[in-house]
C-alpha cells in the first residue's frame, strides 16, 4: 500500500509536450493499413473531399500514436518504478476530425490512481490541441502498473535482448528530468477551448438516422491477424512491447503466446463501425474496456469477430450509441465497447 500511496500523491502531475506532432499524409495511410481500415477517406484526397474534408482523415484511434510519444516522459520518469503496464480501458473524445497537416500538441496528466484487487490502476489523460488552439481530441488511457514481484525475474533481460534500439534517445527538445520538465514546461492552467466541429458539422453518413432503430445490427466482420500484422503495428504505432511479437517474452509475462495489441483490436473495432457509417468523422466518442486478448500463434493467424447493434438513439440530435462486441477464440476481447455517432 505504501507504493500506491506515493503514486497517488502524483495525481495531477501535468506537463505540455515541447514539440508538436505533425500529421502526415503517408502516416495516416500507414496507420490505416495497420488497423486494416480501408475507408477511402483515409487513402484518397478526392474521397475525403467528397465528405467535406480538406485532407485525408485520420482513423478514429490514430491519435494514440502521438500519445505514445507524449506519454514516454511520464512512464519512464514519474512512473519509472513500474516494470510494465497493461492497458485496460481507453476512451477517445472527438471534437474535430484529425486531418493531414494538423500540428498537434499534447497536454499530459496523471488523472487518477486507484487500487483494485491489489493492483494500481492509473489513468493518463492526453488533451490534443491543433495549430488554431482548439481541442481536437481528448484521450483517457487506463493501465495496470505491474511491478517486479508480479512478473518473471528474467523478463527484464529478455526485453533488453530483443527490444529495438533508440527508445532511450530523448527528443531534441525534451528536458533531461521530470523535475525540469514540470518547472520549465507545465501545462497551462487555462484549458483551451473545445472545437465544436464534430458536434455541429453535418455528417455525410451512408446510414441515415431515419433508417435506424434500437436493436438494429451492424454487418459482422472477421479480422485476421498474423505475426507480421503485429510487427507492422508495433512499428507504425511506436509500441515496442515485445509481448506482441516475441514468444519468450510473452511467456515470461505469463501469457500463452504472443498477443495482439489492445490498441490494434480497438483500431479494428473502430474501423468496423466507420465502415458501416460511411463517414469516419461522424464518431464523437469511442470507449473500450478490454477483458481478454487475441492470441496470435506463429503457425496460424489469429482472428477477431466483430458484431454490433444500435443500443440507443436520440431523435433530437440525430445521434446513436452503438455497442461493439469483439470475440477471439470464443472469448470476449471487449468487456464493454461503445461508439457515439452522428447520422445524416
Amino acid at each position: 500500500m505504501e507504493a500506491t500511496f506515493e503514486v497517488a500523491e502524483l495525481v495531477g502531475h501535468r506537463y505540455r509536450v515541447d514539440d508538436y506532432y505533425e500529421v502526415g499524409r503517408e502516416k495516416i495511410r500507414e496507420y490505416a493499413r495497420a488497423v486494416q481500415d480501408f475507408h477511402p477517406a483515409h487513402w484518397s484526397e478526392d474521397a475525403a473531399c467528397e465528405l467535406g474534408y480538406s485532407g485525408l482523415v485520420a482513423p478514429t484511434t490514430f491519435i494514440s500514436t502521438a500519445a505514445m510519444l507524449a506519454n514516454r516522459r511520464l512512464l519512464e520518469t514519474v512512473l519509472a518504478d513500474y516494470d510494465m503496464f497493461v492497458q485496460t480501458d481507453q476512451v477517445f473524445e472527438m471534437y474535430k476530425p484529425v486531418l493531414t497537416g494538423d500540428r498537434l500538441v499534447s497536454d499530459v496528466e496523471l488523472a487518477s490512481v486507484r487500487r483494485v484487487a491489489g493492483k494500481d490502476l492509473l489513468t493518463i489523460t492526453n488533451t490534443f490541441t491543433d495549430q488554431s488552439g482548439e481541442v481536437v481530441q481528448i484521450m483517457h488511457t487506463t493501465v495496470v502498473g505491474i511491478t517486479g514481484e508480479d512478473v518473471d525475474d528474467g523478463i527484464g533481460a529478455a526485453v533488453e535482448r530483443v527490444v529495438m534500439h533508440g527508445l532511450d534517445v530523448p527528443s531534441r527538445t525534451t528536458p533531461s528530468s521530470a523535475t525540469e520538465q514540470t518547472e520549465t514546461n507545465p501545462a497551462p492552467e487555462i484549458r483551451p477551448r473545445h472545437s465544436a466541429i464534430s458536434r455541429t458539422r453535418v455528417p455525410r453518413t451512408a446510414i441515415r438516422f431515419d433508417d435506424i432503430a434500437v436493436g438494429d445490427e451492424l454487418p459482422a466482420r472477421i479480422a485476421r491477424l498474423t505475426r507480421g500484422d503485429l510487427v507492422n503495428y508495433a512499428g507504425v504505432a511506436g509500441d515496442a512491447n515485445p509481448i506482441h511479437w516475441h514468444a519468450e517474452t510473452a511467456a515470461l509475462a505469463g501469457l500463452p503466446d504472443v498477443i495482439a495489441h489492445g490498441m490494434l483490436t480497438m483500431g479494428l473495432g473502430a474501423g468496423f463501425v466507420t465502415a458501416w457509417l460511411g463517414d469516419p468523422g461522424a464518431v464523437t466518442r469511442y470507449a473500450v474496456r478490454l477483458s481478454n486478448y487475441t492470441v496470435v500463434e506463429a503457425s496460424s493467424a489469429g482472428s477477431v469477430e466483430f458484431t454490433g447493434r444500435v443500443k440507443s438513439v436520440d431523435p433530437e440530435n440525430k445521434t446513436a450509441v452503438v455497442v461493439i462486441v469483439a470475440k477471439s477464440a470464443g472469448r470476449k476481447v471487449f468487456g464493454l465497447a461503445t461508439a457515439d455517432v452522428r447520422l445524416a
